[in-house]
């Protein structure tokens, strides 16, 4: 009997080597998806430390045809593809929306909208050839419900990562194949190291805002992932489940 396989997407660094750990301690075969090949071999090295099956494809999101040969070498490494996290994503813009640009439009459309499509469509269309069901999340935010100041753009791309979500849960779940996301809050990330490096912001202060105390850990958001992929959540669709410590609920 083969074992499982995953594909995750952001996979160098943050909640995606995260993700990509978890699996690998779970027993689970992992392609890890990413630009950054110092940081994707990384992953893949300590994965294969925890788990002979995980190896680095380097993939850029934004991009339908590295996409698509990003679940072609899932499938010839490992014979199928199971489940998918599609965690890659980069920070926002830090000014009001009438000062941003068409590049920083683009930018974040491409990688944190875009490429859950291409990710999804290349993924769904080997889940739905394999007949054999599946799991996949994709990692959205609570940005996605909440505004905040300046985040106008990258709340409109991970609002749209949830209404895709939905969307797509209803069309593939009579397939057997469950589509769920996450809405992460503040979680102590390099990315929100470097966000909050910025003259004017405080990382402490960050973490005493949320109800409970601190920031949330990538670890925390990894096992929420494997628990979408897992059995234990089979009667879970469509849903966008928020891990952030309370902090919509205060």
């Amino acid at each position: 009997m083969r074992r499982k396989v995953a594909i995750v997407t952001g996979g160098a660094s943050g909640m995606g080597r995260e993700i990509a750990l978890a699996f690998a301690r779970d027993g689970v075969d992992v392609l890890i998806a990413d630009i950054d090949e110092v940081g994707g071999a990384r992953t893949e090295a300590t994965a294969r430390e925890l788990h002979a099956g995980a190896v680095f494809h380097r993939t850029d999101v934004g991009d339908g045809g590295s996409v698509t040969q990003m679940v072609e070498r899932a499938v010839a490494e490992f014979g199928a593809v199971d489940y998918a996290v599609n965690a890659a994503g980069i920070g926002s813009e830090t000014v009001v929306l009438h000062e941003c640009d068409d590049d920083d439009f683009d930018r974040l459309m491409a990688v944190n909208l875009r490429s859950v499509f291409l990710c999804l469509r290349a993924e769904l269309t080997q889940l739905v050839e394999q007949g054999t069901g599946g799991a996949i999340v994709n990692i959205a935010s609570i940005n996605a419900s909440k505004a905040f100041p300046r985040k106008a753009l990258y709340g409109a791309t991970k609002a749209g990562v949830v209404a895709m979500t939905a969307n797509a849960a209803i069309d593939y779940a009579p397939q057997g194949i469950r589509i769920n996301a996450i809405c992460p809050g503040r979680i102590d990330t390099p990315m929100l190291r470097a966000t909050m490096s910025r003259p004017g912001r405080d990382i402490d202060k960050l973490a005493l805002d949320q109800p409970i105390g601190r920031l949330g850990y990538a670890s925390e958001i990894a096992d929420a992932a494997l628990w979408l992929c897992s059995d234990k959540s089979s009667f879970v669709v469509g849903e966008a489940l928020r891990v952030d410590g309370g902090y919509l609920a205060g």
